[in-house]
């Protein structure tokens, strides 16, 4: 059987720290939880479940909090936890046999991570794959009987364990903030965050969110390294940003952009809204029509699908196409 540390970063979580670890303590070896500066009651909870508390200067690094964290374990594997995850009684059991079955050649496990959708987390899926067990230590190994080499790929097993994700909230704007200083400060966000960046402005930023972001992401359209799918990205978020603000020109060239090179669900809703904005209903419904049936989203699914339909929708009733309002009505229905 395998020995497991619970690492945890917190901050101000005493209203839910307690149903996390009671759902986990008893099937760990060794908790661990890092505070960042809470000012509510959250240390008196973390210390009915362990001696190991600390304390953490924030430094606006999510990884520089996670890594000390994982600094202080000392069992054989770590589990990494937030205060909103819960295991529930199905799944706590998936977890005890994994425990005493996990073959030591595994390195990362794997977990479903579910119930994304109900708590207007900003994902676009309800339930996705998530690293969350890994060996403390690696052991570097050869491969092959010639021309060996060391392995450097990890072994990864996914799990059938799904973990609840019980947010009390999005956490959007919080994140949001981050990225924008971190990219004032000159960070240049890599593919996958830059896409993070992107989908999550398109999914919850508001326009002050937008405004803010405008700068970087026009950068990043004009940015040699990213690739054609970052620009699409950046594209999308610039456009949205200028329709926003009523820089119609703005607009149409950061649009034109994706649309001459293969559109997209989002530009198709962003000129959707910008002509029924204008009033021009007939060909605000030919976008979004386009959204729904004739692109795909590559940021914010609801934009293929209820965006879209709530689009088409809107755009029927001034009209007074009532028949073909139902008949998308319907469609959006189907999808609720």
């Amino acid at each position: 059987m395998i020995t497991i540390s619970l690492c945890m970063i917190v901050k101000n979580e005493e209203r839910i720290l307690a149903r996390c670890l009671d759902s986990i303590a008893d099937l760990v070896d060794e908790i661990i939880i890092v505070d960042t500066g809470s000012t509510d009651r959250t240390g008196e909870v973390a210390v009915r479940y362990t001696d190991k508390l600390f304390a953490f200067d924030w430094i606006d690094d999510f990884s520089a909090a996670r890594n000390f964290a994982f600094s202080k374990a000392s069992m054989e594997y770590i589990y990494s936890a937030d205060a909103d995850e819960v295991l529930d009684a199905e799944n706590r059991e998936r977890f005890r046999l994994l425990k005493e079955t996990l073959l030591p050649e595994i390195e990362i496990v794997q977990m479903k991570y579910a119930n994304q959708l109900q708590f207007k987390t900003v994902y676009n899926y309800d339930e996705e794959y998530r690293p969350k067990l890994f060996k403390r230590l690696r052991e570097f190994v050869w491969e092959a009987p010639i021309h060996e080499t060391v392995r450097l790929t990890p072994v990864v097993f996914d799990s059938d364990i799904s973990i609840l994700h019980m947010a009390e909230g999005s956490h959007a704007k919080r994140d949001l903030a981050n990225f924008q200083r971190h990219c004032q400060a000159g960070y240049r966000p890599p593919k996958r965050l830059h896409n993070l960046y992107a989908r999550e402005l398109m999914m919850a930023g508001d326009e002050e969110d937008f405004v803010q972001a405008a700068a970087f992401f026009r950068a990043s359209v004009e940015d040699s390294e990213r690739d054609a799918e970052e620009i699409a990205e950046a594209c999308c978020v610039a456009a949205r940003a200028a329709r926003l603000q009523g820089e119609v020109v703005v607009f149409f060239k950061y649009a034109s952009k994706v649309i001459a090179e293969e559109a997209c669900s989002e530009i198709c809703c962003e000129m959707g809204q910008f002509y029924e904005g204008i009033g021009d209903y007939e060909e605000a419904a030919v976008w979004y029509y386009n959204a729904v049936y004739e692109t795909h989203p590559i940021l914010d699914l609801q934009s293929g699908g209820k965006k879209g339909l709530e689009g088409l929708v809107r755009c029927y009733i001034q009209l007074g196409c009532d028949e073909q309002a139902d008949t998308y009505r319907a469609e959006l229905e189907k999808l609720l």
